[in-house]
């Protein structure tokens, strides 16, 4: 009789809520090379369609609620998703829909980079974006990795008194529900990048990597892809946080310029492998834990 052979184990499922980006150096397209460098089966629902480049953002048009909502749920009853990873969602009727689907699955962990703007400072989210955001998809957040300005807007009062700090930022954020909150330094004026990560109890890490020169389109995209993408294959929070800094910086060292304006991240820069490896000439892209 024939024999039937054994089928392949599915790799990591990652659903992603994102928009498209054509450049595909943020994105949706950002987060399915991120993923796929990283052995994970990525799936998508779009939230939006942007027209834009490596320069900037020329305009974003969100994709009716309806619909953002049919091609998560018909993801859903068919594949058993392993994490979520949310970027930019585009119109509050979006924020509703999302939270509605992920509420519905508690124990599948999410992880929600808060795009508000793009590189160039293109406005990407208004403000009853973001109010919808604090109230309906913060508490459902497993980790929210936004960078600095992300997170001095998403955490700001009106008792402030001058720009709070970056502690002060992530603790208003875990107040409000998130359970983890990794804050980027880019934007920071220091000599290295800081990324701090914060749980309940304070700090929990804290990463510092060599600045590298240039300014590059999508490395919030990349990072928080590859810690879903991590997550989903096995690793705790804090070990998707550590090796998705690492993945991260490397794609970044290795980055090219395609166009006339942001480098872009080399998302599978291992791939590219010679002695000439970008990374390697920029430094050892190693952290220090503090």
């Amino acid at each position: 009789m024939p024999t039937t052979a054994p089928v392949p184990p599915s790799p990591p499922l990652v659903l992603v809520f994102s928009a498209s980006d054509p450049s595909a150096g943020a994105g949706m397209q950002a987060d399915i090379l991120t993923l796929a460098s990283l052995g994970c089966h990525p799936l998508s629902a779009l939230t939006a369609v942007t027209v834009q480049d490596t320069v900037g953002v020329q305009s974003v048009h969100p994709i009716a609620a309806e619909l953002l909502e049919q091609q998560a749920r018909t993801i859903l009853e068919d594949m058993p998703v392993a994490a979520f990873k949310i970027g930019m969602l585009g119109s509050v009727e979006n924020v509703l829909a999302v939270a509605e689907i992920i509420a519905d699955y508690p124990e599948i962990p999410l992880i929600f980079d808060p795009v508000l703007a793009s590189g160039r400072g293109d406005e990407l989210s208004s403000e009853d974006v973001i109010s919808a955001i604090r109230e309906i998809l913060l508490p459902q957040t497993t980790l929210l990795t936004p960078n600095a300005p992300e997170a001095r807007r998403l955490a700001e009062s009106d008792d402030d008194d001058g720009e709070p700090s970056i502690d002060i930022c992530a603790q208003r954020l875990i107040e409000m529900g998130a359970q983890y909150v990794l804050i980027t330094g880019t934007h920071e004026n220091t000599p290295q990048v800081i990324n701090t990560l914060y749980g309940a109890e304070g700090v929990i890490r804290s990463d510092t990597w060599e600045r590298l020169p240039g300014s590059y389109h999508g490395s919030g995209c990349t990072l928080a892809s590859a810690i879903a993408g991590c997550i989903a294959g096995g690793a705790s929070l804090e070990e998707a946080v550590r090796d998705a800094q690492d993945y991260t910086w490397q794609a970044l060292a290795n980055g090219f310029r395609a166009g006339m304006g942001q480098f872009i991240p080399d998302r599978f820069f291992w791939a590219r492998g010679g002695d000439d490896n970008a990374a390697q000439e920029k430094g050892d892209g190693k952290a220090d834990d503090q």
